[in-house]
């Protein structure tokens, strides 16, 4: 029979915790359809080793609690075996319990009456529950009529211990596997994991992570041609799947791959356990215990590029050492006694930056050895610290690392500026940079407080996640609600076409908000608004919405409140972005419009207000288009107000102008109060911000306005101001009907310019006026530039409606998150 067709599969505890799990185990096996033999390496039931530990402390501390916990250990297993096995299987195994546990009882006395245990007396005692566990997991395949032998690895596996690793004495091992190969006829084996004997044969283990080591021991010793290790995970993951919820299974990677992100973390095969594989180049599969179809993770020595990124990892509780000193220049064995001195005290150095004037070295060592660290660099550079030629010894605490693997990285441009870019974007402040010659990790040390967004950042920019928004909503009227509706509508288009993760955290309205961790289902807003029991608070609002461990945070101001515009600068401050149809803030006091911009741009941070001017007509940004390419603005004239344009252009005396107004209310072409249209207010708002874009520097009270609303109209409630516009009636008449005798068409027009006053009013104008020809809620605004003297430039389209307004705030998010990174 040939021996080299071997698989080997290793189950870890977790695949082996109770019954449910051993038969899980047999019917993954046997639906294995092949010709190939397979060799099981199997762990203790879940636990069980450290329950083992635990019995061998409290014997030492005479606490006769140990015995409770041996019984406890003993009824474990024999639950199992009663629930998997037939009565007569399980007697078997029972009298095979017993012994064993009568043989470490009489151990643990001799613990107890020593107050002490060896290191070899806790090898021997903690490989018991692998013993055990092979045997349950033997009879199971039986009983479920599949031929097995099983073997104990002592037998045939040899190592030298050392204090917290072993050797493989391969010759030894190799020669006792020949001699037992021919002696089995069957094409399942269990093997124990985890245990092992030293040379002379005494009883020893593979130290933690034994188990996986075991199986990499064995395909080799069995020249296996594949290993599939089965854990509890359906694969190896692009990141911690509690940091970034969005993390994906990695079809394959290498075994450099693997070993840099375990190295920082990851839950992966550990290196030293990969390692004879990866002598004899057998591949690795992560596979899911609880998942068996899916596929899992291969690791080779295959070298992939594509993607060039394959994952992140992370090492958290960590603090970094600076030694600095123009003493350290050109001086040959700095880092030796460096890195000596740390060795001595017993300190793991996890990364290491040096700049290249050589007059810093940066280290990264665990919270718990920098004190200790930072004592033994004083001490050995006490001399050099006194000639100040060493100036600086700074401890940073609570830091984390994170590491980027992926061997395309080599061979492809770009992957560190965008790594960078993606973590500045997210306001994570890097410390410390390091990447080997391979290319094939970066390293950054950033604060440990800022891990989550910076790792989520990262992942995002790589496009193995979703780009994700922590958006919250202010303003939930017309605008707002149909903006939110339209959002619902779009979400999943968005998130599976364009990678845009949109998470709703957050809506408020004047008086309540509603806000929510992982984000909110957004069709079923309004009925979250509705019963919510918090009162709005901005500043709450605005700290949720800011969370650290999402990339980018933007808040969305669709209200008409100066409480929120003034919250501006914080919010860019903080790391917010702002999209707002919020008119306040741009025609606000001058000096706070130009304290936004500039906050805006120190804090690399995204002020967007398109829709402040024209709804969802590109106004604000044509015309910033003329100015930064250098045109000079000489007049912008327009019909600014899609309420007033739908009034004036439906207004023809014949239906009385109230009836019309009531009209334009209720399709939702006004504000909830009229008079803020028929004031001209609103229209001169959109003036000063059209003027300041232009670079003409001016304010509200430099705009002459014509109010429409006769003045004992203008302070009336709304309802009863309502149950009075028909008073309006004759003034409006009157208006239309002087310009239809004249053949003209009355609008009202903004108007601007070098050398012209800003006025917004009626004007009367000729049919061949461009204004003249409006229809709808129809804008049109014309600008006058050195470049379009002759010929203005005209942007027309919807200015009024929630439908279009709302459409406008939809593009500037939008476009947002193309600014962020998102895929285009």
């Amino acid at each position: 029979m040939s021996h080299n067709n071997w698989v080997v599969h290793k189950f870890g505890g977790t695949s082996v915790a109770n019954s449910d799990r051993y038969k899980s185990v047999v019917k993954i096996i046997g639906e294995m359809k092949n010709s190939d033999r397979k060799a099981v390496v199997v762990s203790a039931m879940s636990k069980v080793t450290d329950a083992l530990f635990e019995i061998i402390r409290l014997a030492e501390l005479r606490d006769t609690n140990y015995e409770v916990k041996l019984k406890e250990i003993l009824e474990k297993h024999l639950e199992c075996a009663n629930e998997l096995l037939t009565k007569e299987n399980s007697a078997h195994l029972l009298s095979v319990f017993n012994k064993d546990i009568s043989d470490i009882s009489e151990v643990l006395r001799g613990i107890w009456h020593a107050r002490e245990c060896s290191a070899q007396t806790a090898e021997l005692l903690s490989g018991y529950g692998e013993l055990w566990s092979a045997q349950l997991l033997r009879l199971a395949f039986v009983e479920n009529g599949t031929p097995c032998t099983w073997l104990d690895a002592r037998e045939v596996l040899f190592v030298e211990p050392f204090r917290h690793t072993v050797a493989v004495l391969w010759p030894e091992s190799s020669a006792q596997v020949k001699k037992w190969l021919p002696t089995i006829n069957e094409d399942l084996v269990i093997i124990t994991g985890y245990v092992a004997s030293t040379k002379k044969g005494i009883a020893t283990s593979l130290k933690r992570n034994g188990s996986d080591f075991s199986a990499s021991i064995f395909a080799q010793l069995l020249q296996a041609k594949e290993i599939s290790i089965w854990t509890d995970v359906d694969g190896v993951m692009s990141a911690d799947p509690r940091l970034v919820p969005d993390a994906v299974v990695l079809k394959e990677m290498s075994y450099a791959e693997a070993s840099e992100l375990a190295y920082f973390g990851a839950k992966v095969v550990h290196p030293d356990t990969m390692s004879p594989a990866i002598q004899n180049q057998i591949p690795i599969r992560i596979r899911n215990t609880f998942n068996p179809k899916a596929a899992g993770t291969r690791i080779s020595a295959e070298i992939s590029q594509t993607p060039p990124v394959k994952g992140f990892a992370t090492i958290e509780n960590m603090s970094l050492i600076n030694v600095e000193g123009t003493g350290m220049v050109g001086i040959p064995g700095v880092s030796e006694r460096l890195f000596g001195a740390l060795k001595e005290i017993g300190v793991s150095v996890v990364m290491i930056s040096q700049a290249s004037s050589e007059q810093s070295i940066c280290i990264a060592v665990s919270n718990a050895q920098a004190e200790a660290a930072r004592v033994a660099i004083l001490k050995t550079f006490e001399a050099e610290i006194s000639r100040r030629e060493i100036q600086n010894v700074i401890v940073l605490n609570d830091c984390s690392v994170m590491a980027m693997v992926g061997d395309g990285m080599a061979k492809t441009p770009g992957i560190a500026g965008r790594l960078f870019s993606a973590l500045g974007k997210a306001r994570a402040n890097c410390l410390a940079i390091a990447q080997g010659s391979s290319e094939r990790n970066i390293s950054v040390v950033v604060p440990k407080s800022q891990i989550h967004r910076a790792v989520r950042a990262a992942h995002s920019a790589f496009f193995l996640s979703n780009q994700t928004l922590s958006v919250g909503v202010i303003g939930l009227g017309g605008v707002g609600s149909t903006f939110l509706n339209q959002l619902s509508e779009q979400f999943e288009k968005l998130r599976n076409t364009r990678g845009i993760d949109i998470r709703l955290r957050g809506i408020a309205n004047s008086k309540k908000m509603h806000v929510d961790e992982t984000g909110m289902n957004i069709s079923n807003w309004k009925s979250l608004i509705t019963k919510a029991t918090q009162n709005s608070d901005l500043t709450n609002f605005s700290t949720f919405i800011n969370e650290s461990h999402y990339p980018h945070a933007v808040i969305i101001d669709m209200s008409a409140s100066d409480a929120t515009t003034d919250k501006y600068r914080e919010w860019m401050e903080s790391g917010i972005n702002i999209i707002t149809a919020n008119k306040k803030a741009g025609s606000g006091k001058l000096n706070y419009y130009k304290e936004i911009l500039s906050t805006a741009r120190k804090s690399n941070r995204y002020f967007l207000y398109e829709t402040t001017v024209g709804a969802g007509l590109p106004v604000i940004r044509t015309l910033k288009d003329l100015v930064e390419t250098g045109d000079e603005v000489l007049e912008i004239e327009g019909v600014l107000s899609g309420t007033l344009s739908f009034l004036f252009n439906s207004y023809d005396g014949k239906t009385p102008f109230s009836e019309v107004l009531k009209s334009a209310k209720e399709n939702g072409f006004t504000e909830p109060d009229p008079r803020d249209d028929l004031s001209g207010s609103d229209v001169g708002r959109k003036l000063v911000i059209l003027a300041r874009e232009a670079g003409i520097e001016i304010s509200r009270d430099d705009v002459k306005i014509e109010n429409l609303v006769p003045q004992y109209l203008q302070t009336l409630p709304t309802d009863e101001f309502m149950s009075r516009v028909h008073e309006m009636d004759k003034q409006m008449l009157d208006l239309v009907t002087k310009a239809k005798n004249s053949n003209q068409a009355l609008r009202f027009v903004a108007r601007v310019g070098v050398g012209i006053h800003p006025e917004v009013g009626l004007r009367m104008l000729s049919p061949e006026h461009p204004f003249a020809r409006l229809s709808g809620t129809d804008n049109m605004i014309l600008f006058r530039t050195k470049r379009y003297s002759e010929q203005p430039m005209i942007i027309q389209g919807p200015g009024a409606g929630p439908a279009v307004t709302a459409a406008g705030v939809f593009a500037e998010l939008l476009r947002l998150a193309d600014n962020l990174g998102a895929p285009q």
